[in-house]
């Protein structure tokens, strides 16, 4: 019998992410859906761009087997991806800490999360100096009107 774990994991290195869903589906069928199946499967999604899809797989995977550190890697490029910075950040951190800090892709993802949330955090006090209001006084003039500060 064909090792379809085998076969799906190279579908996805050569790109053919379609048919590397299929395999997972037939791995599924022959192994049942162990955390290393559903994160192929969420892993092929979030490649063909379905991220809820994937997302939800993930965390399947992750209730599964917890320790099972490409899920939680994947997770957290998917919650990049919809921009959940500090999400992300925790779930790289487990995935770091699960790898004991040997993989340089969970690494980079890490910090890569970590300054995306600090640009986020900058972008959002900066947009909140950017809230003045404009207010007629009539005649051609208008008054530059501070927002309220909490």
């Amino acid at each position: 019998m064909v090792d379809q774990i085998t076969v799906a994991n190279r579908l996805m290195a050569a790109g053919e992410y379609e048919l590397a869903l299929d395999a997972f589906f037939r791995a599924a069928s022959q192994t049942g859906l162990t955390a290393e199946v559903l994160s192929g499967i969420g892993s092929a999604n979030l490649e063909l761009g379905r991220l809820d899809q994937a997302e939800a797989q993930l965390r399947n995977a992750i209730d599964k087997d917890e320790d099972y550190t490409p899920a939680w890697n994947n997770l957290g490029v998917i919650l990049m991806e919809k921009g959940e910075y500090g999400e992300a950040s925790r779930v790289f951190k487990t995935a770091f800490a699960l790898d004991d800090g040997a993989s340089d892709e969970i690494r980079s993802n890490l910090s890569l999360s970590l300054a995306k949330m600090e640009n986020a955090r900058y972008s959002q006090e900066h947009n909140k100096e950017d809230d003045f209001g404009l207010v007629w006084q009539g005649s051609g003039s208008y008054l530059l009107v501070a927002p309220d500060q909490p």
